[in-house]
């Protein structure tokens, strides 16, 4: 019985050995060449603009060591790659990690960075914007920062959505340089409305003065963020603007902070006050006025920032204040200011 059994096994499996050998899945080479074999690898990069599969052209790149052949793939892979959530999630991993590679010290292409970064604005997708902002604040020479900093500002996408999140949840050096880039981009103010910058600016103050003082990344960022209200004349951060104030006054009098910082704090409370930083303003301009009279010294940049702030406000509490400038012994240009400022008050 088993004999009989065996035999029977054993035509089974030549059976099977003589149908894979004829099938070519044994001993026999497959009609497709491993991506790994060197003349397929060199076929394959000559004929890359004519390759229009995402999938093939990740492999011929993992494949490649010549840095110029990479960028060449990664163009090609732009080309083909658009709406391609896959190779979108690729690039943006493989430049993350030649991002993380730099920061430790190590070694990277830059030719294999920009093109990188060239594929991605062609690819054009809001999930991008990550790896962009990464590498801006990676450390790379001017001229990668600037390019990936053109792709983050031209890309479409959610991008008030995104930076929020920013301030929330990212290290503080992308904070920083998150708001600045939004602070001194023409495109971007073009993009991103005064309401959505309003909020952005007012979120990042809010988060700033929550943080270390000692700080250097976020204190940048709330200085930023008061420029930014004080352009907008954004109402609604009345009371954060107030709290920044007091900081700053504090510091200021401490020789912490300079007098430009100073002067930014009052010309931010008359764009964005309201009667609280009138009271706040004149009672600063009351002291210096007393000063004055009593001394004979006063600096005239910040008297006159107090005033022209004042006179923004346009709240009636500052007028005694504003017509005690008027008979000090200010210059004639603050004495016509305060009158100005006066014209302006509301009864």
């Amino acid at each position: 019985m088993y004999k009989k059994y065996f035999i029977v096994l054993e035509k089974t499996i030549i059976f099977l050995f003589i149908f894979l050998v004829f099938t070519g899945n044994i001993f026999c080479e497959s009609s497709s060449e491993s991506i790994e074999d060197e003349e397929n690898i060199v076929y394959l990069y000559n004929e890359i603009n004519n390759i229009n599969d995402p999938d093939l052209l990740w492999e011929l790149l993992n494949a490649v060591r010549d840095s110029e052949k990479k960028a060449e793939i990664i163009i090609a892979l732009s080309k083909y790659g658009k709406g391609k959530k896959r190779t979108i999630e690729n690039l943006n991993k493989y430049l993350m990690e030649m991002n993380k590679s730099f920061r430790e010290g190590g070694i990277v292409d830059y030719i294999v960075v920009s093109a990188c970064i060239s594929a991605i604005l062609e690819l054009a997708d809001g999930s991008s914007y990550p790896v962009l902002l990464n590498t801006i604040c990676s450390g790379y020479p001017e001229v990668i920062a600037f390019e990936a900093q053109g792709a983050f500002e031209l890309i479409p996408g959610n991008l008030q959505r995104f930076l929020l999140d920013v301030i929330e949840k990212n290290p503080d050096d992308e904070k920083f340089t998150a708001f600045r880039i939004v602070l001194n981009s023409d495109i971007l103010n073009e993009r991103l409305s005064i309401l959505e910058r309003g909020l952005l600016a007012e979120i990042a103050l809010e988060y700033s003065l929550r943080a270390d003082r000692n700080n250097a990344d976020l204190l940048e960022m709330r200085y930023d963020a008061v420029l930014m209200l004080t352009r907008l004349q954004w109402k609604r951060a009345n009371t954060l603007a107030i709290s920044h104030y007091h900081y700053i006054l504090i510091d200021f009098q401490k020789g912490i902070v300079t007098k430009e910082r100073f002067i930014d704090s009052i010309l931010c409370l008359g764009a964005v006050g309201n009667s609280d930083a009138a009271l706040v303003l004149g009672l600063q301009l009351g002291l210096r006025n007393i000063r004055t009279e009593r001394t004979g010294e006063f600096d005239p940049e910040i008297i006159q920032a107090i005033v022209e702030a004042l006179g923004l406000i346009g709240d009636k509490a500052a007028y005694e204040h504003l017509l005690n400038v008027t008979i000090l012994p200010y210059p004639d240009y603050i004495i016509a200011e305060a009158r100005e400022a006066i014209s302006r008050l509301k009864w």
